[in-house]
């Protein structure tokens, strides 16, 4: 479990676990909030699918007839202390007069409506969306002068052939950012970038044009790099594109890998997530792709604090890796459609059902703006 010990001694990794942090690297002498486990909490979640916020269709797990309501009866325990609830009212103030803006795929979606919906117990945004780019979104809350912004990127550099529903082979410029999001993000006080299970499927590399390599393309004639290859370049691409760009004072964050828990098998052969209560911690087992994944990246983001540090720049993590490894009930499983339509489409166990575990991971942003603006480093 623990092979890469040079590497666990650069990044702070605490070997005591796979994904366990010294809490000093990352809030300063508060709490570490990121390893922990999940403890029972009858409250239930901040808000139901008919709080009047947007959740997409395949997030919205009781419109499609989710029975079970246990899944959002337990709480994030950190091991050393309690993480605070969520305030609505506290996380405006802190960002009054501020942006926010998630760079990512799809489960930095999950995450913005998340937090929209954790927002509306006090406020409601007007819909600002970007007209050029269709798959942007933007809200603007008046009250607190706060932009929030989803720009959304399969891979964060370049890529050609991306398709949800194909196996063909995606390209990717592993030396060119996806200048969509590149562009946008100058301006904002916070950019939180994200990317992961897109590098799952084949992948052509190409650095200054030329092909160099491959993930599972199966060509005998090109060199198989690892889909690790591809990640790591894609993330030190856009740490670098941020660091580089005129102007930009923000503070990025990084929103590390989430678990998906796909297990058995279903009609499509992709596996299922019928589980209704979080493994212990002796059911858990380590998802060596993810593990692998989680490193690169904290690899890389390190290197990019560092030389953030020389240009003033804060780099943050957001470690919600070990709050999802527990969590194969938080999935919408094949309540993310219509019931006369699940025979047609595939489990989802990668995204999560809002209300759902997800929450958890603005809970832990909330608290990374407060010690941070209380001037913990």
């Amino acid at each position: 479990m623990h092979d890469n010990l040079s590497f666990l001694l650069r990044s702070n990794v605490n070997v005591s676990g796979p994904f366990h942090h010294n809490k000093s690297s990352v809030l300063g002498n508060k709490c570490n909030l990121f390893d922990g486990q999940w403890v029972p909490y009858p409250k239930g979640p901040y808000y139901t699918n008919e709080s009047g916020c947007v959740i997409e269709n395949g997030q919205n797990c009781f419109k499609f007839g989710r029975p079970d309501t246990d899944f959002l009866k337990w709480r994030w325990k950190p091991d050393e202390c309690e993480l605070p609830l969520f305030s609505a009212g506290q996380f405006l103030e802190l960002v009054r007069g501020k942006s926010m803006a998630f760079v990512g795929d799809s489960l930095a979606r999950n995450q913005v409506q998340s937090l929209a919906c954790l927002l509306s117990s006090v406020a409601r945004p007007i819909d600002k969306s970007y007209a050029k780019y269709p798959r942007f979104r933007g809200w603007f809350y008046p009250d607190y002068n706060f932009t929030l912004a989803l720009l959304m990127t399969t891979h964060l550099v370049k890529s050609t052939a991306v398709n949800s529903f194909s196996g063909s082979i995606v390209e990717l410029y592993l030396d060119e950012v996806e200048e969509a999001w590149a562009s946008q993000v100058t301006t904002f006080d916070y950019v939180i970038i994200s990317a992961g299970h897109w590098f799952t499927k084949p992948l052509m590399y190409r650095e200054k044009k030329k092909i160099v390599g491959c993930s599972m393309c199966g060509k005998d004639n090109i060199t198989d790099l690892t889909r690790y290859y591809g990640y790591r370049k894609a993330f030190r691409m856009a740490f670098r594109t941020l660091l580089e760009l005129d102007n930009f004072k923000g503070t990025v964050i990084l929103r590390t890998i989430t678990q998906p828990h796909f297990e058995g098998e279903d009609s499509k052969g992709r596996g299922n997530c019928v589980r209704t209560k979080p493994y212990t911690r002796e059911e858990l087992r380590l998802d060596w792709d993810i593990w692998m994944y989680y490193m690169v990246q904290v690899e890389e983001f390190l290197a990019a604090k560092k030389e953030g540090k020389k240009k003033g720049l804060e780099y943050w993590l957001l470690d919600i890796t070990e709050t999802t490894r527990s969590r194969p009930d938080g999935h919408p499983n094949h309540y993310g459609n219509p019931p006369e339509m699940s025979f047609m489409l595939y489990s989802d166990c990668l995204h999560w059902c809002l209300p759902g575990p997800i929450d958890t991971w603005n809970e832990i942003l909330l608290q990374l703006l407060k010690t941070r603006d209380d001037g913990i480093s």
